[in-house]
């Protein structure tokens, strides 16, 4: 979530993104979007507020018919992953101060829905991992049994052998 360049991939709505300072995101880069919504399109910039690596990623924008703060948060799951929240906050201008009812429970469901198809990327790119490094371990398995006689699932003795003299 603290890649911009991912936006595209994660988010239906957006439909490209642009670097106006170098990448990599810290605190005061401006990265240019261009989003459909509500049948419109839209182009803002928005500025990295906040960074706190593994726990906050904050931007904002002032630009547009939406003029909001964004903040992703993360936390441990007590389930063992994590959990992710999403918070837009602003207030409408224009048009939009109007429609701002309509323009909530839209951006809501959008919201919902990037954030389903999110969790479906993680988890598909987890389970391909998974799986990948499977693979590697029973490859890595055989190799070891054909070339020494190794047999790495062999128990190990309990007890050291002993000795008569």
């Amino acid at each position: 979530m603290s890649d911009p360049d991912n936006a595209t991939e994660w988010y239906v709505n957006i439909k490209s993104v642009d670097w106006e300072t170098p990448r990599r995101a810290v605190v005061g880069s401006r990265v240019a979007f261009v989003a459909n919504f509500l049948g419109r399109r839209i182009a803002y910039t928005y500025e990295v507020r906040d960074i706190v690596p593994d726990e906050r990623f904050v931007m904002s924008t002032a630009e547009g018919p939406f003029p909001m703060q964004t903040t992703y948060a993360w936390q441990d799951s007590p389930a063992g992953g994590t959990t992710m929240t999403l918070r837009n906050e602003g207030a409408p201008s224009g048009f939009g101060r109007v429609a701002a009812p309509v323009i909530a429970a839209a951006m809501r469901r959008a919201n919902q829905k990037d954030l389903a198809r999110l969790k479906g990327i993680l988890e598909a790119r987890k389970r391909r991992v998974a799986s990948s490094c499977a693979e590697s371990l029973v490859r890595t398995e055989d190799i070891l049994r054909r070339s020494a006689g190794f047999d790495i699932s062999a128990k190990a003795p309990t007890r050291a052998p002993t000795t008569r003299g």
